[in-house]
């Protein structure tokens, strides 16, 4: 019998992306920051275990954290390594560029989304983080007709030689 095949770690790359964001959002400017995690944390993101479908990034005492990200508890680990899946987990970013996020949060009503949860070269994880304004229906309409007339437009293409 066949054994099941293992799922490869992430060395370097994205883990975890966010697609419904960049449909409901429209993305102004992305800045990297790291994120604090323990280590089963890790391991279930490299594993491209975590969603981000639902997460956001906000202040908190004066610092930045992402919420409802959803990491989920790593099998392997022992019973004092377990972790709750969606706690809020603390952002790492200089403080310029915090009080600049905080500040177009409170002044223009942006929103800070994650975008994507990757691996830069040194394995260390990073979230990127995209300063969004939010669409209206109708945009989102636009969204869905323009990718529409694209997949059409390549499969014709494809069909035509």
């Amino acid at each position: 019998m066949a054994e099941p095949r293992k799922k490869a770690l992430i060395a370097h790359g994205t883990a975890a992306q966010n697609r419904k964001a960049r449909f409901d959002y429209k993305i102004n400017e992305t800045v990297e920051a790291g994120i604090v995690l323990v280590g089963p944390e890790v391991k279930s993101l490299r594993a491209g275990r975590a969603a981000l479908a639902d997460a956001w990034a906000g202040e908190r005492n004066g610092e930045l954290w992402l919420f409802n990200t959803y990491i989920p508890e790593w099998q392997a680990g022992s019973f004092v390594s377990r972790f709750e899946p969606r706690r809020p987990r603390k952002l790492l970013v200089h403080r310029k560029q915090m009080r600049e996020l905080i500040g177009a949060v409170t002044r223009e009503g942006i929103t800070i989304v994650p975008l994507e949860i990757l691996f830069n070269d040194r394995g260390i994880a990073k979230v990127v983080l995209g300063l969004a304004e939010g669409k209206s229906k109708a945009d989102k309409r636009h969204a869905i007709a323009e990718r529409d007339w694209q997949r059409d437009k390549a499969r014709l293409m494809r069909e035509r030689g």
